[in-house]
Order: structure tokens, then sequence, then C-alpha cells
């Protein structure tokens, strides 16, 4: 307990579990976001055990791959040797309580901006290394220096300003404390004006609207998908768009419009990740240069990167 308190500057009041640092952020899109995440989290369906979930155990094995660890094992003693841990938009926690499960000595700190994190601090309250916070982790209550490594995994982009959050990061990270951190990557130029008209557009819209179109895109994606046809593609480097052989499905993906659908995950999960692309109205997205360069003035060095149609990640270690 002692430890927990020298974590924050001020220690906010305990409600349900969960330490309270701030329920509201003084911007609108912000809000719309947290908004988005609170409908979306509650929504989901989640099994007794984290591991009997396929889309998390999904999460789980593209964590790996996004952060350069060959092996959950090697996962295991890399964590193990930092004593605390900031998953910042822990979300649903369940990343965190991973973490908790293999480093059990290490304190786990689980913080989001929306109400999942009191779904969090319920599933996860017997866990004795698992501390929860509510609060905006691009403006946190901690100390100085507090952390020895951050998590941001696919939540950056979702932040008011990501130099800012990534200050932040810098401020309350160890001088030997590392950050492995996700950004959404820039798509075609037809993908990324309809995205912008969507999510321009959906913040007028209903959750139950929102749902719907959700819906609606992800049959769409399954339609595609089903037809199992692969054209030629020239190249349009004027749009962005790059040719070779493409299935029909994943060509309109990803130069167009954002119909996601994966069999391995089914349909209510599927619709879920076309819910979470639409909803929020915090969500910028990068390509390298921007990405690296974003880190690199905000204090950090890139140590791991990875990329792939949908995202850059890396970890990285704070500049000497």
């Amino acid at each position: 307990m002692q430890l927990i308190k020298t974590l924050f500057k001020t220690t906010p009041h305990l409600e349900n579990g969960v330490y309270i640092q701030s329920v509201d952020s003084c911007y609108e899109n912000q809000n719309q976001t947290n908004d988005a995440f609170s409908e979306k989290w509650k929504s989901l369906h989640q099994s007794e055990h984290d591991r009997e979930d396929s889309w998390k155990v999904m999460q789980f094995e593209w964590y790996l791959k996004l952060y350069g660890y060959e092996s959950e094992e090697i996962l295991k003693q890399y964590i193990q040797s930092r004593k605390i841990i900031l998953d910042a938009g822990c979300g649903l926690g369940y990343k965190a309580a991973w973490f908790s499960e293999l480093a059990p000595d290490s304190l786990i700190i689980c913080m989001d901006f929306s109400d999942s994190i009191f779904e969090a601090a319920k599933r996860y309250e017997n866990r004795r290394n698992m501390v929860f916070v509510k609060g905006d982790i691009a403006n946190t209550c901690f100390s100085d220096r507090a952390f020895d490594m951050i998590s941001c995994d696919q939540v950056l982009h979702h932040t008011e300003s990501p130099p800012a959050t990534l200050q932040e990061f810098t401020r309350i990270t160890k001088e030997t404390g590392i950050l492995n951190t996700y950004v959404y990557a820039k798509k075609a130029l037809p993908r990324e004006l309809l995205d912008d008209h969507f999510r321009q557009a959906s913040k007028e819209f209903s959750h139950d609207e929102v749902w719907a179109l959700s819906e609606q895109l992800t049959q769409l994606g399954k339609t595609l998908s089903d037809l199992n046809i692969t054209i030629e593609i020239p190249d349009i480097p004027t749009l962005g768009i790059k040719g070779g052989s493409q299935d029909l499905q994943r060509f309109i993906y990803w130069n167009f419009i954002k119909c996601f659908w994966n069999k391995n995950i089914g349909w209510d999960d599927s619709v879920s990740a076309n819910f979470d692309w639409y909803s929020p109205s915090n969500a910028f997205r990068y390509n390298r240069e921007e990405f690296l360069l974003m880190c690199e003035e905000a204090g950090w060095s890139n140590s791991f990167l990875h990329s792939e149609e949908a995202c850059w990640s890396g970890c990285f270690s704070k500049k000497t």
C-alpha cells in the first residue's frame, strides 16, 4: 500500500476498487472517444477465463509480434525484470491481467479514461498485484519517474494529442524505463477520406446507429470474403494504391472502406472491430517517419519497429 501511494503526486479517492483521477476531459473529442469505448467494452462478451476467448488469445499473440518478443516466455522474463508497469489505456484489463500472471512480483497499474476500468476492477479484484485508475493517460496523477515500463497498446492514437501523451510518458518513466506503443498507419487516399467522413458523421449518430453501421460493414466484409476472388490491380501511386494480385475483400478493405471480417473470431467480435474504428472521434494515423519523429521529439529512442498494413508499433527507451 505504501508503494502504491508513492506512485501518485496526490492519492485520488477510491471508488469501487478504482482510484478516480478524473472522469471527464476538457476536450469534446476526448469525451466522445471515452464514451465510444465505454459503449464498446460493455458490449463484449467475456468468458470466465481470458484464454477461453479467441479474440483475447489473438491479441496476446499479436502483442508478442508487435513488440518483438519471440515467445511468451521471453516476454515473461522481460517484464519480470520491471518492478512497476503501467498499462496505459487498459480497456477491460485483460492484457494487464496477462502481465500480472507472467510477472506476479511486479505491480501492474491499469489506467483507462472509459468506464471499462470498473469492469476490469471487478473482474480482477482478487489480483493482488493489479491497481486500477480512472483518468487521462495524457495528463496523469503519477509522480515523476514512477514506472519501469509503459505499455500503451493500440491506444496512443485515441488521445487528444499523441505528442503530448508521449511527453507525459517521458515524465513518469524512469531513466531506464521502456515504452511499447502502437499507432494506426495511414492507408490509401480514398480510404483515408472515407474514414474521416464516417468518423465525423458518427459524432452525430446514436450508439445504436453506429452499431447498425458496423453490422452492415461486417456483412459487406463477409460477403466479399466469401466470394474468394483474386484480382490484378495496377499501381496507382497518386492514390496510394499498391498494385499486384490481391484478394477482392482485402483490396476494398485497405484502399476504400474498412469492412472488417475475421471468421476465426466470429460475427460479434468482427462487428466490434468495425465499431472500434468508426465510433471514436480521436483516431490519428501516421506514416513511418511521422511516428518515429513524434516519439523522438518526446524523448524516446526506437529499439524495435514493426510495420504492417494496419499499424506501426515499436519498443522505445528514453533518450540519454
